[in-house]
């Protein structure tokens, strides 16, 4: 329990200093090339003036400052290195909180009962929106937790999504 407040007392300077071993050696340095390449004036910090310099190089001119600010925002102060790759971790790592994922879940289960059926969510995966292949619906299905009826325990998968798979990690 001490823990936990003390992780709290010292917030996002805790989160900062884990973001390097959420990524392997090679990856942050391709983020730290991509890093320099944004950050024009080569000061350590990406500001607005460096993210325009970067959209004219790539040909798109007329970003609004809107757009800009909501970007810099994203970082909730200066966005230095450690900023940086914090915000690709939590965009990489896929961050939505569990509430959000069980909720989207919740409206396949009309009756509540904390499954979905792994076929029906697989015609649904494979023909709405963002139509998965077959074969991205198994690497999807590879971690789900599903029962001998063929029913995908969700509340669990979402457990898997946002904190990781133990099978995996040992």
């Amino acid at each position: 329990i001490k823990k936990a407040s003390n992780k709290r007392q010292r917030g996002a300077q805790k989160s900062c200093s884990n973001v390097f071993s959420m990524f392997e050696q090679n990856q942050i340095q391709e983020f730290k090339e991509a890093f320099g390449c944004i950050d024009q004036d080569r000061d350590g910090v990406i500001k607005k003036q460096d993210l325009k310099e970067t959209y004219a190089q790539l040909g798109k001119l007329n970003v609004k400052d809107e757009e800009l600010d909501e970007m810099l925002n994203e970082g909730k102060g200066p966005i230095n290195f450690t900023v940086f790759l914090t915000l690709f971790g939590e965009k990489l790592n896929g961050t939505d909180p569990e509430d959000t994922i069980l909720a989207a879940f919740k409206l396949f289960d009309p009756n509540g009962t904390g499954f979905v059926n792994k076929d029906e969510f697989k015609r649904l995966l494979m023909n709405q929106a963002d139509k998965f292949t077959a074969e991205e619906v198994d690497q999807a299905f590879a971690l789900a937790p599903i029962d001998p009826t063929g029913n995908i325990d969700y509340k669990s998968l979402c457990y898997i999504i946002t904190h990781g798979d133990e099978k995996e990690e040992s």
